[in-house]
């Protein structure tokens, strides 16, 4: 007998949250106890679920680190194309990006563990990461420099892609600083600095 399309659909809709919760808990267990130290067995618990229904949504360890990795990219370059409507200027638009990027680590700092620490220890995960979801994140970035250079507003003679990296690059280096300092402060407060920095460079005026 055919299911139903509402209880097909309430079927679904519970799958997606089980799978939710899973990869939360799977946040907290890796930024916990480190990607290599953990256990699947370690994931279910945390979820309140039994180790054989995380294998019914995911393959295994790896997978569930590349399912995070990919929807936190995912949502990432949403929240920033979404953020940099209506902005005018390269170089406002660029704060935006800072703002969007840096605020959202700032807000879960298991998250952030896991973006900045756990998934750099594998040679294996950031070549596919960054052939992936990172390489379009960047490409946001160098639009943004590109519109820049044809509006005047940045040099012609640098290369948009090497200025997106350099960019990305500040912002995930104050990032992982603020993951390992002993200090509690705002990383979303290195923002502007980091974009005034960017766009006017260390040269005395």
């Amino acid at each position: 007998m055919p299911v139903a399309p509402s209880r097909r659909a309430s079927r679904q809709a519970g799958a997606a949250d089980k799978r939710e919760i899973i990869l939360k808990a799977a946040v907290r267990t890796f930024a916990g106890r480190g990607f290599f130290g953990a256990q699947v067995a370690d994931v279910a618990r945390a979820a309140g679920v039994a180790a054989g229904t995380v294998y019914l949504y995911f393959r295994g360890k790896d997978d569930l680190l590349v399912s995070i990795f990919e929807r936190t990219m995912a949502e990432a370059i949403d929240e920033g194309r979404a953020a940099l409507e209506g902005i005018g200027g390269a170089a406002e638009r660029l704060r935006r990006i800072a703002h969007v990027h840096l605020g959202r680590l700032g807000r879960d700092r298991d998250m952030a563990v896991v973006f900045q620490v756990e998934l750099r220890q594998s040679t294996k995960f950031m070549e596919q990461f960054s052939s992936t979801g990172l390489r379009d994140y960047l490409g946001v970035i160098q639009d943004v420099i590109a519109q820049g250079q044809a509006a005047g507003e940045f040099r012609a003679d640098v290369n948009p892609r090497l200025a997106a990296k350099a960019f990305f690059g500040a912002l995930d280096e104050m990032a992982t600083n603020w993951i390992l300092s002993r200090r509690r402060y705002s990383l979303v407060a290195d923002a502007d600095p980091i974009v005034d920095l960017f766009v006017n460079g260390v040269r005395s005026s």
